[in-house]
Formats: C-alpha cells, structure tokens, sequence
C-alpha cells in the first residue's frame, strides 16, 4: 500500500483563530510515517500554532486532524498521549527532578493512577537515555544540566512514551553548533523507528536534516516537499524578503542558501557602474 494512502496524520482544511485573528488557514496536509519533517516559516507564521493543534493544547473542531485514521478529538488523553510526544520550546524545569525522574515521566500515560514504575518503564527509560547519550546523567539534577544535555534528557522523556510520532518546537533554538548538530543528529536517527515534526528557524539545517518541509507564511502553506523544491529563490523571497545565493551543499546535496544583504547588493551595483 502506497503510504501517501495511509498518512499517519492527516489534517483536512485546518482553520484556527484566536482573540477574531485567523492564525491558521484552511491547512490540508498527509504526513508519512518515519520521515522528518520540518515547519519553516517566519516568526508570526503559524508554526507553533501548528503543533498544538496537532498535540490538542488548544480547541480542535471534529474532523479536522486524523492521526493513524482516528480523530484525534475522540481520543483520550492517555490515548492521545501514547500515539503522540513533544518537546517543547522551554525545557526549562522549575523543580529539582533527577535525569531518571524526569525520563520516566514519559511513561504516564501507561501507568494508572498511584501505580508506581514497573521494571519494564525503567528498561524503556534507560533505552531511551542510551539512545540520547543521556543515562550517564541518570542521578544528576536536570537543572544542573547544560542546555544541550537538558535538551536530550526531554527527548528522552518524549521517546519514553513510545509514542509514533514526535513533535518538536525549536529544538535548537539558543545552542550552539556543536549542541544543534548533536540534537539534530539524535532526531535524524530517530525517524526510522517515528515520525518526527519539527519547527526549525535555520533553513540550512533544516535543509540538511529534513525528509521534506512545510513552508508557512501568514497561517497558510506556501509550499511543501523536498528540500530542493520548498527552498528556491523566488519562494525565498516572496516569504522572507530577502534576496539568496543558493548552492548544492559539497556533502549531502542539498540546498544551501546564503542571504544576500540590500546594502551588498546596491554596493556592487554601484561599484559595476564606476
């Protein structure tokens, strides 16, 4: 079965307003299982607003999201919860949990209420640090933790769910390059058993790492697919206004795009006349 024909989300003419604004408009998209897929957009374009109403944070009209067939306004928390993960844009922790407390989390939707942790959600808790290069931290306080390792250790708790698909909101925003890579890298290793939906600001990253991408501008989807396709220089600039240099990266072949300033290019404008 061609998998376009089975999406394990489906979203069907989306509309979301908030306070009389329209922040998403009429959004129609199927998403494939075990891919990457990547929001991209400027700041105000919906991105976020995308995710929670995916995740459900916020009122959903009935047959507007599927996940796996099901709409998602039938499902339960705990259903929903286990067929769905996220990370989200602060992983800031107001209490002093340990890694291990914080991971285990992860496994609420599967414990009934007062039951405590089996030996079988701390085996999935220790996999899921191991995959993240977290269980070395396993006893430390999560917020004695760098950015990038606290960034890991919410991964970890969202694959402690087991979940299908997993939803990130600006996994690398305020890292460094070393950490961006490093959690992109998790991300990308973990398509192949989930789904992966991320906003990302940085289009060459996002480029790099991204099975496809969705472009929004202004709450609709301007375009969406293969790297090669979305990231273009007209597109580009009709969103961003920006004029770019775009280059087939050396390594992975992808697109690689480089603004170009007004300032720069009136400069050579002016030099080319003299």
């Amino acid at each position: 079965m061609n998998p376009k024909e089975n999406p394990i989300i489906n979203i069907r003419n989306l509309n979301y307003s908030y306070s009389n604004k329209a922040i998403l408009k009429n959004i129609n998209i199927s998403l494939e299982k075990n891919k990457f897929y990547s929001i991209i957009g400027p700041n105000g374009s919906g991105k976020t607003t995308l995710l929670k109403n995916i995740l459900r944070v916020v009122p959903i009209k009935k047959n507007s999201i599927y996940i796996e067939g099901d709409d998602i306004v039938n499902l339960s928390t705990k259903d929903l919860s286990k067929k769905i993960a996220s990370v989200p844009q602060n992983t800031m922790i107001d209490f002093d949990f340990t890694v291990m407390d914080i991971v285990l989390m992860g496994r609420a939707p599967y414990l009934s209420r007062l039951k405590n942790e089996t030996e079988e959600d701390l085996i999935v808790a220790k996999e899921s640090m191991v995959m993240t290069s977290t269980w070395h931290l396993k006893d430390k306080l999560v917020n004695e933790l760098s950015g990038g390792e606290r960034q890991r250790v919410i991964i970890a708790r969202a694959l402690a769910q087991q979940s299908k698909i997993i939803l990130l909101d600006e996994p690398i925003s305020n890292l460094d390059i070393q950490h961006q890579v490093d959690i992109l890298d998790t991300i990308k290793f973990l398509k192949k058993d989930i789904t992966v939906i991320a906003v990302l600001h940085d289009l060459n990253l996002a480029a790099q790492y991204s099975d496809e991408l969705i472009l929004l501008k202004e709450g609709k989807i301007v375009s969406m697919g293969e790297p090669e396709k979305v990231l273009n220089k007209q597109t580009i600039k009709n969103v961003y206004h920006v004029e770019t240099y775009i280059l087939k990266n050396p390594i992975t072949g992808k697109p690689h795009i480089i603004p170009i300033s007004d300032h720069f290019v009136k400069s050579k404008t002016n030099l080319t006349a003299l």
